[in-house]
């Protein structure tokens, strides 16, 4: 049985910064599949917890949908949020819910790939390729084909039927929509996941990014990260090096200037995957410098956004314990006393220029190389500022990055939304000059008229986030921008 497809319009897909007026992204709003993560395989499928998902989703990732639409597609939402309030098992943020607000500027990615199984011959293709990857029984793949594609969408997600029987592993990370690609002004760049709980998820978006019209305008310029041709001759032990395997997440990646590419060897992003893509880019003329960023290869940071992030064109928030300026932080760790080894020298920045990649610049911390992308390639002339997660503070510091406050999403110049636990975070935005405030009591603001997001400068919104914040990811990690001016 086959549905008509969701109405999703065409329309520019161009990203050259993070701070610039965000106007489309893609989403993910928690499905059925994060209710199924248990403690014994938690980790395996990369999340540090277990979670509430009806809190969750009523009473945390509403109120980001709602802050989006009201940014991005305001007709939706004005003067309904009231009304808008979800039910304790499902609300307007799902796809299949009958009040599903249906944006084409606030895309979830479950009704694009809706979308995409409306057609016989990828439906077919898809179910085998997935059947194939999960192992499942032929007998599953037939029964599979049977689903409608809305239906058939939750379940390739979910992992699970809707008589809540599991079929496969769910996939709670796709709500981390930043990670399975990025745009780099006009092309496209599909992620490769380091893990094997991500391979499902990484099929599906080469599926959606290669076959749905939204992207038909782009498909010669989506890139993807090739592997090393001998890999497969290789013994398991040299495949495992960074030097051979070909692994990146759109975490490590940020188009930080119209010309300027950053991207972070991390836990997740291979240096071989970076160095892929930095000929890749040069080849297509895409952008004339690429600065890679190497950080710790610990779980605590990553991907580079869980380390820094763009607030504004001189503003960057971003962890001292890896900065110049955290010295005083340090000095107050007593764990820096007896692991004396400054975790500032596992940090390398290299600035790469096309046409000199054989004379790359060595950068020696993150606020001069901040600073330089604030000056040079945005041309901020106010003095550069950056805000320190926890206040600079020991041990606030590295306790709310671990809870995201390093990870946060621009709406526009200066407008930032963030997680309401990182209290000593967002006293430092404070002491910065910026307007502190709730997503609740923002949205109160806008229905009332005393605010709007035309208006609004200088803010950091706070998100409630006891469940979220389990999950390892903020705003910016929940976010794929498709458009921003």
């Amino acid at each position: 049985m086959v549905t008509q497809e969701t109405p999703v319009a065409t329309s520019p897909i161009h990203v050259s910064s993070e701070i610039g007026t965000l106007r489309r992204l893609l989403i993910h709003s928690p499905d059925r599949g994060l209710g199924k993560v248990v403690p014994s395989k938690a980790q395996d499928w990369l999340f540090e917890d277990i979670v509430n998902l009806d809190m969750m989703r009523r009473d945390e990732y509403d109120y980001y949908v709602k802050l989006l639409l009201y940014f991005l597609d305001p007709d939706k939402v004005r003067g309904r949020i009231a009304d808008l309030a979800p039910g304790t098992d499902r609300g307007f943020f799902k796809p299949d819910d009958p009040n599903y607000f249906a944006s084409d500027k606030v895309v979830d990615i479950q009704v694009l790939l809706a979308d995409i199984l409306t057609d016989e011959v990828i439906r077919t293709k898809l179910i085998a390729a997935i059947c194939g990857i999960e192992r499942t029984s032929f007998k599953t793949q037939q029964k599979l084909a049977d689903y409608v594609p809305t239906e058939l969408a939750k379940i390739l997600i979910s992992g699970s039927l809707p008589d809540k029987t599991m079929l496969f592993a769910p996939l709670p990370n796709f709500i981390f929509t930043r990670d399975i690609g990025i745009v780099i002004n006009d092309h496209i760049l599909l992620n490769k996941p380091a893990k094997q709980a991500r391979t499902r998820e990484a099929l599906l978006t080469q599926y959606i990014f290669f076959n749905h019209r939204v992207f038909a305008d782009y498909r010669d310029k989506i890139i993807e990260i090739p592997d090393n041709e001998h890999a497969f001759l290789l013994p398991d032990s040299d495949t495992a090096r960074d030097l051979s395997r070909a692994t990146l997440e759109g975490g490590d990646v940020m188009m930080i200037g119209p010309r300027h590419l950053l991207i972070g060897c991390s836990e997740r992003t291979t240096l071989y995957a970076a160095q892929q893509v930095m000929r890749l880019v040069f080849e297509k003329n895409v952008v004339d410098t690429v600065t890679i960023i190497k950080i710790p290869k610990k779980r605590d940071y990553m991907h580079i956004d869980t380390v820094f992030t763009q607030v504004k064109r001189n503003v960057w928030v971003l962890l001292g314990t890896l900065a110049r300026t955290g010295d005083e932080a340090k000095k107050r760790d007593v764990m820096h006393f007896f692991a004396p080894k400054d975790l500032s020298e596992d940090l390398k920045i290299l600035q790469f220029i096309k046409g000199l990649e054989h004379k790359p610049i060595e950068i020696e911390n993150l606020e001069d190389l901040l600073t330089d992308i604030s000056r040079n390639d945005l041309g901020a002339t106010d003095p550069i500022r950056f805000i320190y997660s926890g206040n600079n503070e020991f041990p606030f510091g590295a306790r709310e990055q671990w809870t995201d406050s390093c990870n946060l999403l621009a709406l526009k110049d200066g407008v930032v939304v963030g997680y309401d636990r990182n209290d000593k975070t967002a006293q430092a935005f404070r002491e910065a000059g910026f307007d502190v405030v709730s997503a609740a009591a923002l949205l109160d603001r806008f229905e009332r008229g005393e605010s709007s997001p035309e208006t609004i400068e200088n803010t950091f919104i706070m998100l409630p986030s006891a469940e979220l914040s389990r999950a390892r990811g903020g705003s910016h990690c929940m976010s794929l921008p498709l458009l921003r001016d």
